[in-house]
């Protein structure tokens, strides 16, 4: 196995690992825990679903698989802050949107080989990359995995006992 094969089978096993926890998490949270503040003052746990679920599908068109799906969730969950007054979606629409979008975002990077995953990705320019070469697809799963892990954090908070 080659370096990059090797450095690419860690990120997306990471990203994976972070995905799985969540939706493990996402099974033993019922929806009025979900629509609780992590902690008092900060975000909703239905935000912070909405959140993650908008960010992950953005991640489509950045790393040049496909068009986003739900765009629409960005007002609510990127442009606005939570308990803003937006009427948002339902925890069980929200739950299902994030596992399309996160189980085709999965099937799409499987698809990307490794030398794929050095090429630049569609927010960096062809100049910037020729200088700048870590800006890459291996490096927005990178950012998206810690993004994921800290949100991640914020929602164990959540889980029954964990707030008291």
């Amino acid at each position: 196995m080659s370096n990059q094969q090797l450095f690419v089978k860690m990120a997306l096993s990471a990203w994976d690992s972070h995905v799985n926890r969540l939706n493990k998490l996402l099974d033993q949270l019922t929806d009025e825990q979900l629509n609780a503040e992590t902690a008092s003052g900060r975000n909703s746990g239905v935000y912070l679903l909405g959140h993650l679920t908008a960010v992950n599908d953005a991640m489509l068109p950045l790393l040049g698989l496909g068009d986003r799906m739900y765009s629409q969730l960005d007002v609510t969950f990127i442009d606005i802050p939570d308990r803003s007054g937006q009427v948002m979606p339902s925890v069980e629409a929200l739950k299902a949107l994030w596992k399309n979008t996160s189980t085709n975002l999965s099937a799409q990077m499987n698809h990307l080989s490794p030398d794929e995953w050095f090429t630049r990705h569609k927010a960096v320019s062809e100049e910037d990359f020729i200088r700048e070469p870590h800006r890459n697809k291996l490096n927005i799963i990178l950012n998206r995995t810690n993004h994921l892990s800290y949100h991640l954090g914020q929602l164990m908070y959540l889980k029954k006992g964990n707030n008291d």
